[in-house]
């Protein structure tokens, strides 16, 4: 279990490069539209070049195939799961700084909670007191740095934010509900789709009709250079390496409270959101308010992660 937490929060750091690059590409005029499109373009190319180099190129043939025959599936949770989630956290970078599309993103905990309580998943109570303290240490944060006459930027920036937080669990745990023998759903029982990166490309190709259907329907300006360099680097260092591993951390949660705790390790992208828009985007430093928010954010976690435990 602490080599799941680990490998989660190692994850929030790459996680947390997505808030700071977005808002930066924001602040230099690029599209929203782009920001996301261009960062699953990326890796579908990566993904591709790194399964073809260490697993053969008949695993990407192999994987087609699995594609192929539940396209279906993959187009549905590829959609919800990286289609819906991204693209509304990037329309957030438009209207809120990244700090507070980072601490809004971390409704994820609870989010998850409820996502997994539709799968038939119950919770003993403590779980979730102690996300409700996670969640009113990301309130705090957010309060500390906002004023009245900032409501509705802060609305525009934080509901698409709170939507995201469901999507993105939601899209994970129909693999996850897949892959273990949901009757509902297709039998997803392909060694192949045991490999996180495989994963991420399955859900990433099952992505593409939703963000083609979004560049038809918006019509966005050509992206700038700057903002495909951008993109590119969003795509390594969050697309691949933080997805990659909290989906691996995630798939070997042998229980539905382990996969939650999987899921409330991602409060660690505040700090690295924070710091990160201070020394990148000179953004000023949190105040008391926003290190007592931070400081409840992490001892929720920690209380999550001491007593997490799950009736089934």
């Amino acid at each position: 279990m602490i080599l799941l937490i680990s490998i989660g929060i190692l994850s929030g750091l790459f996680f947390s490069s997505t808030f700071i690059l977005n808002r930066l590409m924001s602040l230099e005029g690029g599209h929203w539209v782009w920001s996301a499109c261009l960062r699953y373009a990326y890796m579908i190319l990566f993904l591709t070049a790194l399964i073809a180099m260490f697993q053969g190129g008949r695993a990407t043939e192999r994987l087609w195939r699995v594609f192929v025959r539940h396209w279906t599936f993959w187009v549905i949770s590829g959609s919800i799961g990286f289609g819906g989630f991204y693209s509304l956290i990037c329309f957030s970078a438009d209207h809120a700084p990244g700090w507070v599309v980072a601490t809004t993103w971390q409704l994820t905990i609870l989010a998850s909670l409820v996502v997994l309580m539709c799968f038939g998943r119950s919770f003993p109570k403590r779980i979730w007191f102690f996300s409700s303290i996670v969640f009113l240490g990301v309130l705090m944060v957010n309060l500390s740095q906002t004023d009245i006459t900032r409501v509705k930027a802060l609305l525009l920036g934080g509901f698409p934010v709170l939507l995201a937080a469901f999507c993105y669990p939601t899209g994970n745990q129909l693999v996850w509900e897949a892959k273990n023998g949901n009757r509902y759903l297709p039998d997803i029982n392909d060694p192949l789709v045991e490999n996180p990166f495989n994963k991420v490309l399955l859900l990433s190709l099952g992505s593409v009709p939703f963000w083609l259907l979004l560049v038809v329907v918006i019509r966005p300006p050509l992206p700038s250079g700057g903002q495909l360099i951008h993109t590119a680097l969003v795509a390594l260092f969050s697309g691949i390496l933080a997805t990659s591993l909290f989906l691996f951390a995630r798939s070997k949660a042998r229980h539905a409270g382990d996969v939650a705790a999987v899921d409330a390790t991602q409060s660690s992208e505040v700090i690295y959101a924070m710091i990160g828009e201070v020394l990148i985007l000179n953004a000023p430093l949190p105040n008391g308010t926003a290190l007592g928010g931070i400081l409840l954010v992490f001892t929720g976690l920690a209380l999550f992660i001491r007593f997490q435990k799950v009736t089934r």
